[in-house]
């Protein structure tokens, strides 16, 4: 196998090897090849360029852009006198996991949020209400419950910002990326 092809080979080893990381973070397969595609793309690409790269069709690339983009892993770039647009992915890990853990604890937290206010002041008073000793011990159980929930509550919160502020690192460095021995040795 000439070198060429062998770069080739192992490119598409940790373009597959990507792809399907992402699926742990609730992105399908296919986002994760456009992802991995433009990950790996040493320059920026056109919908064109990643549908014939990753065999998809135009919609599906599209969609699957436009998803990366939600979540900031791409950005759309723009080239002087070229009316296509081009694509290029974030490359900082670091970046990618925060925006997306930042942006799922927000998302988690205010629905959450939304039950426990909707349901502790029926709680409330149903406890007032009720003359029933098990209904009160019931109520009471569950009330407690909401009020783990909003502790759990402000903790992700806490942390959310923390990563968002680039505080985490503080508690949990960076180790600074090895570099490659670019002539063999």
């Amino acid at each position: 196998m000439d070198e060429s092809k062998e770069i080739q080979y192992q490119r598409n080893v940790m373009e597959s090897a990507l792809a399907q990381s992402m699926t742990v973070y609730g992105v399908t397969a296919s986002v994760g090849r456009i992802f991995s595609t433009l990950y790996f793309s040493k320059s920026p690409m056109t919908l064109k360029d990643i549908q014939e790269h990753v065999a998809m069709s135009k919609a599906s690339v599209s969609n699957g852009v436009r998803e990366l983009m939600e979540t900031e892993m791409v950005t759309k770039i723009w080239k002087k006198n070229d009316r296509q647009d081009y694509y290029v992915a974030e490359r900082d890990f670091f970046t990618n996991f925060i925006v997306y853990f930042v942006k799922m604890l927000r998302k988690e937290n205010n629905l959450i949020l939304k039950a426990v206010e909707q349901t502790e002041p029926l709680l409330k008073q149903m406890k007032q209400a009720s003359d029933d000793p098990s209904i009160q011990q019931d109520v009471r159980d569950d009330l407690e419950l909401l009020e783990h929930a909003r502790s759990y509550l402000d903790w992700t919160m806490r942390l959310a910002h923390a990563m968002d502020s680039g505080d985490i690192f503080e508690y949990f460095p960076k180790e600074k990326a090895k570099e490659t021995d670019n002539e063999g040795k």
